[in-house]
């Protein structure tokens, strides 16, 4: 029997790890994208993982990468657009570059992502496009004027794609991430006797996802909030 397909744009340690480890618990093979290529690049039990190396940022490359992996795979049906770049700073410290960079990877990215596969997913009249989203997406901070405005846009262009792809087939979810995932960076940062219940675990992140892939068509999720118990918002 043929398995799904998940492909990960995005990929690499915290909640792409975890992504990846759910899905392929799920049963779903996977084709895992990151700028390195790093990753596993074998079975995992009777799994199949295959690593590209790609730059979300390029649109060019990044179309032949999605070519690959239809080739390599089959169908993509399941597509979670995980990449983004922690451009964080000030009005005076984030250049022009800085920020274009953080809009193409963000925001272009899933756009060239979105236009390359989701026709394919129409016509078959069947697929999921879930987006990593962050708490910037709807409010920008001191800290945030790059990456405020790239995931704004994000989001927009997510509630786009879900108006216009939802009656052919084709899921389209956001989910707002509002907190600090627990990667060994984000401890590092938060280093200062942060308590577990702090962070948010990738992995539970990740299980939610897959409760929206696996939802019925009669009751799709767009815009999905998660943070820890704990927080004050």
């Amino acid at each position: 029997m043929t398995k799904s397909i998940c492909a990960i744009i995005g990929y690499g340690p915290g909640l792409g790890a975890s992504y990846a480890a759910t899905f392929a618990k799920a049963g779903y093979d996977l084709a895992l994208v990151s700028r390195s290529g790093a990753g596993p690049d074998a079975a995992i039990g009777d799994v199949t993982v295959r690593s590209y190396a790609s730059d979300a940022g390029d649109p060019e490359a990044l179309r032949a990468t999605l070519d690959a992996i239809e080739r390599d795979l089959g169908p993509v049906d399941v597509l979670i657009y995980n990449a983004d770049i922690a451009q964080f700073g000030t009005l005076e410290e984030v250049t022009e570059d800085q920020f274009e960079k953080s809009w193409r990877i963000g925001a272009l990215g899933l756009f060239t992502t979105a236009r390359h596969l989701a026709p394919r997913m129409a016509a078959r009249g069947a697929g999921t496009i879930i987006v990593s989203g962050a708490t910037a997406a709807l409010r920008g901070n001191l800290w945030t004027t790059a990456f405020a405005p790239t995931k704004s846009a994000q989001r927009i262009l997510a509630q786009s794609l879900a108006k216009q792809l939802g009656p052919k087939g084709v899921h389209v979810a956001y989910l707002i991430i509002d907190g600090v995932i627990d990667t060994a960076d984000t401890r590092a940062d938060f280093a200062r006797g942060k308590p577990d219940e702090f962070f948010m675990r990738p992995d539970a992140i990740a299980e939610t996802a897959l409760m929206v892939a696996r939802q019925d068509r009669s009751a799709w999720t767009f815009e999905l909030d998660l943070r820890p118990f704990g927080e004050t918002w």
